[in-house]
């Protein structure tokens, strides 16, 4: 079994655009399945699909599974199963030795940006980028399948 062991955090907005990620796709999700305890996630990134399970949260570590498929059935999975729909490009900055992962969103989630660094276990200790504000991860309102539900333009 593999975790998935993150921390969120919010971005803020004007120190953020002097920034130049190191690389950057566009992505499409969606949840088949959605409740505290599991998620299931079709994602486009590109032109690659994956499908991902994840199990429930404790603390900042859930077990993941994450598996490539084919784009093309990505793509047929997200428009004939799922109904919620996140769109988002996804920025990768280096910064002293971690990479973060910065999404910038669109459709009913516009202006929202929230930053994750993936961590190799619960105590490991990094360096907060200047752009970083504060820390979301326990906030439950910011996961992406909630987001799917409750878009951030609604609150």
């Amino acid at each position: 079994m593999t975790y998935e062991i993150e921390h969120k955090y919010s971005v803020k907005p004007e120190i953020w655009k002097t920034v130049h990620p190191d690389k950057s796709v566009e992505v499409k999700q969606a949840y088949l399945h959605s409740d505290p305890d599991k998620t299931i996630r079709i994602r486009t990134m590109d032109s690659k699909g994956y499908i991902t399970i994840k199990g429930k949260t404790v603390g900042a570590s859930r077990p993941e599974y994450e598996y490539e498929i084919p784009h093309a059935d990505a793509l047929e999975l997200i428009a004939g199963f799922a109904t919620q729909v996140i769109e988002k490009r996804r920025h990768y900055v280096d910064y002293n030795g971690n990479t973060w992962e910065v999404d910038e969103f669109f459709g009913s989630n516009r202006g929202l940006m929230i930053a994750e660094i993936e961590l190799s276990h619960e105590g490991q200790v990094y360096d907060l980028p200047e752009w970083i504000d504060k820390n979301i991860t326990e906030d439950k309102r910011y996961s992406n399948s909630n987001l799917a539900l409750r878009p951030y333009t609604t609150w």
